[in-house]
């Protein structure tokens, strides 16, 4: 069984049908004992980290998804479900994250051009980093993915698998060890993502 979190943040309706989509069954829950009885688990999210970070925390669930990850159970966070794998964010100050990943969540505005609208939004092509990750087994390099967001994963150079291009090179996806993250949408992404997502149910190398 796949789950995917429901701490209060993000759209799931859409994230559910994509998996749907794919002909996988899987389960939007809040119960801690069906996230630690599943065989992967989905983190999404959108919105501030701050407010993200406080309901997993003042659930419970940010420690069970810990926990689970840390028994080498498969995780893909999404969006801000990604940012969330992090050390922490500095979004409007600096909050903990889940400590899952190396790495801090930084503003776009720091390094990209004064002119580019935030936040970045639209489809941009996929950069892979080093050899090419299981979860991108079904996709080629260049195939386009959608993205909207005003922060992005810094100093987490070894975990990077996937940039984008927006007057810099963004982090667009990550993985360690079992713990993945897409800064993109899978579910709004197209067939693109669906493979995206199929990859990561199926698990090989992930």
């Amino acid at each position: 069984m796949i789950v995917i979190v429901d701490y209060g943040v993000g759209n799931l309706f859409s994230l559910q049908s994509s998996f749907g989509a794919i002909g996988k069954d899987v389960r939007v829950t809040s119960d801690a004992d069906e996230i630690r009885n599943a065989e992967k688990i989905i983190l999404p999210g959108v919105g501030a980290f701050e407010d993200a970070a406080k309901k997993l925390r003042e659930s419970g669930l940010g420690e069970v998804v810990t926990q689970e990850a840390k028994k080498g159970k498969p995780i893909l966070g999404i969006c801000l479900g990604m940012q969330l794998l992090f050390d922490k964010s500095l979004e409007y100050g600096e909050h903990k994250g889940l400590g899952l990943i190396p790495g801090v969540v930084k503003p776009i505005s720091d390094v990209i051009p004064k002119e580019l609208k935030i936040p970045h939004m639209g489809w941009n092509p996929l950069i892979f980093k080093g050899e090419k990750h299981p979860l991108f087994k079904y996709i080629n390099e260049g195939d386009h993915v959608y993205f909207v967001h005003s922060y992005y994963a810094a100093d987490c150079e070894e975990s990077v698998i996937a940039e984008s291009e927006y007057g810099a090179y963004l982090t667009a996806a990550v993985a360690k060890d079992n713990v993945c993250g897409c800064q993109f949408h899978p579910e709004k992404s197209g067939d693109v993502g669906l493979a995206i997502l199929r990859a990561f149910c199926e698990g090989e190398g992930i």
